[in-house]
């Protein structure tokens, strides 16, 4: 076999190819970046990066964060470790129930819920349905004076979201109120 070779200053041509030079194969069976060919991945391995190109952009997604004061201990792989160094006493750390608080957390989703209904409709108000709102927030005007269904249902969603807002607010204070109450029989 021969080979070609154009230089700048010289018109070599049919140049033989060296015997030291060989073609370099691909890997059959595929590889893994950061790993040699000749190690081999654990089975785990392998079937984390799976996992995670097939489920990555739904794992990747923001989830609410949870208010448990529990926190596991992870190793360095990022698995929780449940080791004997990892457990601890459940009912010591958890914190006390309390119904208000919850209660106020779903009344939030909700509350979350009805933002984004009025987000999306928000633009498609004229001034005049934007007028009703205020009069309706205010009290000066009740569901019966209103004839248009969709300025109705509009100020019910709108209505809905402050009153929700003034439950969650108050369930708040009351669930403070009880725990400053607790602290000072506690403390005396």
């Amino acid at each position: 076999m021969k080979m070609s070779n154009v230089d700048e200053g010289c018109e070599v041509v049919d140049v033989p190819v060296s015997a030291l030079l060989s073609e370099e194969r691909k890997n059959r069976y595929g590889s893994v970046a950061w790993l040699e060919d000749d190690e081999l991945a654990s089975p785990e391995e392998l079937e984390r990066q799976v996992v995670l190109q097939e489920w990555g952009p739904i794992l990747s997604l923001p989830v609410r964060g949870n208010r448990s004061g529990l926190r596991p201990s992870v190793d360095e792989d990022g698995r929780v470790d449940f080791g004997a160094f990892a457990t601890v006493d459940f009912e010591r750390s958890m914190p006390e129930f309390d119904k208000a608080r919850y209660k106020a957390d779903k009344l939030r989703e909700e509350l979350r819920d009805a933002l984004i209904q009025l987000s999306v409709i928000r633009y498609r108000l004229t001034k005049g349905q934007l007028k009703v709102l205020k009069y309706l927030r205010m009290g000066v005007l009740g569901f019966d004076a209103i004839e248009d269904v969709e300025t109705r249902q509009v100020g019910r969603l709108y209505l809905r979201a402050l009153r929700l807002q003034k439950e969650i607010r108050e369930l708040r204070d009351a669930s403070w109120q009880r725990r400053r109450r607790e602290l000072g029989e506690v403390l005396g």
